[in-house]
This record gives structure tokens, sequence and C-alpha cells, in this order.
């Protein structure tokens, strides 16, 4: 197991102690299943692609809650009783989480094929980009204050 020493981190940014103590409880206990990929798409938008093998839509939940995302699965159990010589499809229930950052919301889910694919989008507010300060002279005179241009994406 590898671990890190994040004490420089502590010295120049204020406030991510949560950040560094999400880490920390990741490398303890990352599932494997089910298997998943979380894809960049963009700048600003993201995709969680989770393989489902013998899951039904109905037996698969997404609840987005401030900044996690719950995705849980529960098998219906099988009223067939069954021999299996060998049994290499994993069918058990199922609870992964992801943590958001600020301003990532799921935009849609879809189900298709034993793959759920979930679509997530960064959208900062207005009053949360960046601005440029105006710097008063020797009169107190300032220019008015501006929304720094944003680069404008291209549809995809």
């Amino acid at each position: 197991m590898r671990t890190f020493d994040l004490t420089p981190l502590y010295r120049s940014a204020i406030g991510f102690d949560r950040l560094v103590n999400m880490l920390e409880q990741r490398a303890e206990a990352a599932p494997s299943y089910p298997p998943y990929n979380v894809e960049l798409v963009s700048e600003d938008k993201y995709r969680i692609v989770m393989a489902l093998a013998g899951f039904s839509r109905s037996e698969i939940e997404i609840v987005a809650e401030r900044d996690t995302l719950h995705v849980t699965g529960r098998k219906q159990k099988d009223e067939v009783q069954r021999h299996y010589l060998h049994r290499g499809i994993a069918q058990r229930d199922f609870e992964q989480r992801f943590q958001l950052a600020n301003h990532v919301k799921v935009v849609s889910a879809g189900f298709d094929n034993g793959i759920l694919t979930i679509e997530l989008v960064r959208e900062v507010p207005e009053a949360l980009k960046p601005r440029k300060i105006a710097i008063a002279d020797a009169n107190g005179n300032t220019d008015n204050v501006q929304v720094l241009e944003q680069p404008q994406q291209q549809a995809a």
C-alpha cells in the first residue's frame, strides 16, 4: 500500500482538510464491484459508466444528495434453484458512492444492455466566476468591476 505525506499541502492550502480526509478514506476501502469508469468528456462534463450485468433497471437506484452520488443495486432473489458448475457473473447487491466537487450536478442517467451511464456537468454560478477588481486611484475613483470573459465551449 502506498502512503502519501500531505504535510506540505497543509502549509499553503487552507480549508482542504476535508479533501485530505476523503483521499485517506478512499485509499483504505476502494470497492472493486461493480466495475466502473469515470470519463472526462470535456472541460466541465463527466461520465460514469458502470457494468451491471444481470441487473434490471428496476433494481438500480441513483440518488444525488448535496456533494455525494449514491448508486445502489439490490438484486431480487431468484426463485429458481440453480446448480452452477461455474459462477463467474457476480450478481450481488452493491452500493457505490462518488464524492462530487462543488457545482457538479447529475444531468441524466441511462441503462442499456447491462451498462449504466450517468452524465454529470459542472455549472459554476455567475456570482462565483472570476471578476476583475478595479484599483482605486488617489482620489478614490475606480472603474466598474467586470466579469472576466469565459471561453465559449463549442457544441459537441
